[in-house]
């Protein structure tokens, strides 16, 4: 079996920190809540609002040109 530095490294560093993992898995007695597709549409709308507020907080001159043209 062949095995470079990286993944020898790689591999060390997994064993080593698996312990720790699951004891702070098992310390938290909780899994994280799986988000429903509800609660990250909800989310998606509240960041997209959050970004139109801070966008709207900058005034833009009259002047300002779009990068590109609508052309019909």
């Amino acid at each position: 079996m062949k095995l470079t530095r990286r993944k020898l490294v790689a591999i060390v560093a997994a064993s080593a920190a698996a312990p720790f993992i699951a004891q702070t898995a098992a310390a938290s007695g909780q899994t994280p809540p799986v988000p429903t597709p509800d609660d990250e549409l909800k989310a998606a709308r509240d960041r997209l609002k959050a970004n139109g507020d801070k966008l709207a907080q900058h005034a833009l001159p009259m002047a300002t040109e779009p990068a590109f043209q609508f052309r019909v």
